[in-house]
């Protein structure tokens, strides 16, 4: 189900207003890959990249060819055009949430100023290109970048704000905080 929902998500192409001079890029994984033809073996990598602006927007991208740096560069031109806009709430995430993709889990919690990014490998690129510097990580499952990668995304695509949930509900957003019930209980006493 999440797979379906990461392509989807992912398919559509955004516009965003994202200065090009803005994002920065981070190399996750670069694999050699060799393919064994008739007249030998052909060599090519393969380069897995995150971009983001560390405002809210951030995507990933793969690229194959036959040197390193040709496949940097295509990996960074297909994560500029999946960058996707993350809900945030100040330096940290609204929610705690769980994504998944293939065998690879990823939890994320919020976290209060100071704590910084608790993360390993892939997910602290990804939380640093995206500009989220307090989160508790957790890597559930395989450790295969590729796989990990898609799952923090699918559980930063989870993300809601309070707004949504509140339209969601038909409620309003005190309503869904519950300020609308602690100034009720104000007014009865």
């Amino acid at each position: 189900m999440s797979k379906q929902i990461l392509r989807d998500s992912l398919a559509v192409r955004r516009l965003l207003e994202v200065n090009p001079s803005d994002l920065k890029d981070d190399v996750i994984a670069i694999n050699r890959v060799t393919k064994v033809v008739k007249g030998g073996k052909n060599l090519s990598f393969s380069a897995l990249v995150v971009v983001g602006d560390s405002h809210g927007h951030a995507g990933f991208g793969m690229g194959k060819a036959r040197e390193v740096p040709m496949a940097i560069k295509k990996a960074i031109e297909q994560a500029k055009k999946n960058l996707i806009k993350l809900n945030l709430k100040g330096t940290t995430i609204p929610h705690q949430v769980l994504g998944r993709y293939g065998s690879a889990q990823v939890l994320l919690k919020p976290a209060p100023d100071g704590t910084g990014v608790i993360a390993g490998g892939p997910v602290r690129k990804v939380m640093q290109v995206a500009g989220i510097s307090n989160v508790l990580t957790k890597s559930l499952g395989t450790s295969n970048p590729h796989n990990v990668v898609k799952a923090t995304f699918a559980a930063l695509l989870g993300l809601k704000d309070a707004a949504q949930v509140a339209e969601t509900r038909s409620k309003t957003i005190d309503e869904i905080s519950g300020r609308y019930q602690k100034a009720a209980a104000g007014e009865n006493s």
